[in-house]
């Protein structure tokens, strides 16, 4: 799991707990802030992922991750609604804790932070109509499925100084696909990126 470097020792008697303080100390930067049970839910998300078995499937004899597409299907082959809504919910859960703690692996290979809102989002939209609970929930996570990303991805970030070589990658990576979670990345280390070229000031 991706950790401050340089944080205080964990007093919290939970990860979820531990993760819910930061998301919500990183809720406060969004005008509105979302509702404190988001937050709950999210810390709770980023404690369940973060033990391998409740973020991998066993196949085949091996671990492996089942991809979002086929989340996808399998939710809209489903033979109820509420199984519809279980892989919905995984579905949605995935796209966020993958877009926010692993963005670079994913832009490597073309898939941007778009992808995640599409995928994450739109599971999220039907769980707010269809849902048995939660829906308030599920309805703030699709609505601003890509500002609680970047929150999540905040909550979660190493805070220690950036090589010059991870800087140039994550800027050739601005270039190449123009992905807001890079370029907000980028600001944040003080790089001004202006003009329709990106350049850099």
């Amino acid at each position: 799991m991706l950790l401050d470097a340089q944080v205080s020792p964990v007093t919290e008697t939970s990860l979820s707990h531990y993760f819910m303080n930061r998301l919500t100390h990183y809720a406060r930067r969004l005008r509105p802030p979302p509702p404190e049970d988001v937050c709950w839910y999210l810390g709770s998300l980023l404690d369940r992922f973060g033990r391998s078995d409740r973020f991998f499937s066993w196949q085949d004899g091996q671990l492996t991750l089942r991809p979002l597409a086929m989340l996808y299907s399998d939710a809209l082959e489903a033979t109820s609604e509420r199984e519809r809504c279980l892989l919905l919910q995984q579905l949605g859960d995935m796209a966020l804790f993958m877009g926010a703690l692993f963005p670079d692996r994913y832009a490597r290979h073309g898939i941007g932070q778009d992808y995640f809102v599409g995928m994450g989002g739109g599971a999220y939209d039907y769980l707010a109509d269809n849902a048995r609970r939660n829906r308030h929930i599920f309805a703030e996570l699709a609505r601003r499925f890509a500002r609680i990303l970047d929150m999540v991805a905040s909550a979660c970030a190493r805070t220690e100084t950036m090589s010059n070589e991870d800087v140039l990658a994550l800027y050739r990576q601005w270039l190449q696909h123009r992905d807001p979670a890079a370029a907000r990345r980028l600001r944040a280390l003080g790089i001004v990126l202006d003009g329709p070229t990106g350049q850099v000031h």
